[in-house]
């Protein structure tokens, strides 16, 4: 599975990015997608998942009511709209996945990950 992310960007505080996720490869449908982002200095950290129907999304705290997970499996394609960024969602974002079994959890966890797109960068200035 080959994972490319797109979209990311410059926005000022408040503005909104779309980013993509897309396979090759392997189909996506029937496994479930993740993002994770990382900013300078810390360690990567869950944003949102979600499973492969697109029923269940799962969202850190940090982003939940600004965030939407989405995915079209006929595309091979998963998004995050990102809405009301703050300078503090700056970061490199990452899609990714894990192609065994078990309960969503498992997709907030980045050791269980086995397979990344190269990152986005996404910065948000004050």
């Amino acid at each position: 599975v080959q994972l490319q992310a797109s979209g990311g960007g410059w926005v000022q505080d408040g503005g909104s990015l779309r980013l993509s996720c897309a396979a090759s490869g392997r189909g996506l449908s029937g496994f479930a997608m993740s993002w994770f982002r990382q900013a300078p200095g810390k360690e990567r950290e869950f944003v949102s998942a979600i499973d492969w129907s697109g029923n269940r999304r799962n969202y850190a705290n940090f982003v939940k009511g600004r965030f939407t997970i989405s995915r079209d499996n006929a595309k091979n394609l998963v998004s995050l709209q990102m809405n009301s960024l703050k300078p503090e969602d700056t970061a490199v974002y990452y899609c990714a996945t894990y192609l065994g079994t078990g309960p969503m959890s498992v997709m907030e966890d980045v050791r269980r990950m086995e397979f990344w797109g190269k990152g986005t960068l996404v910065t948000v200035s004050s």
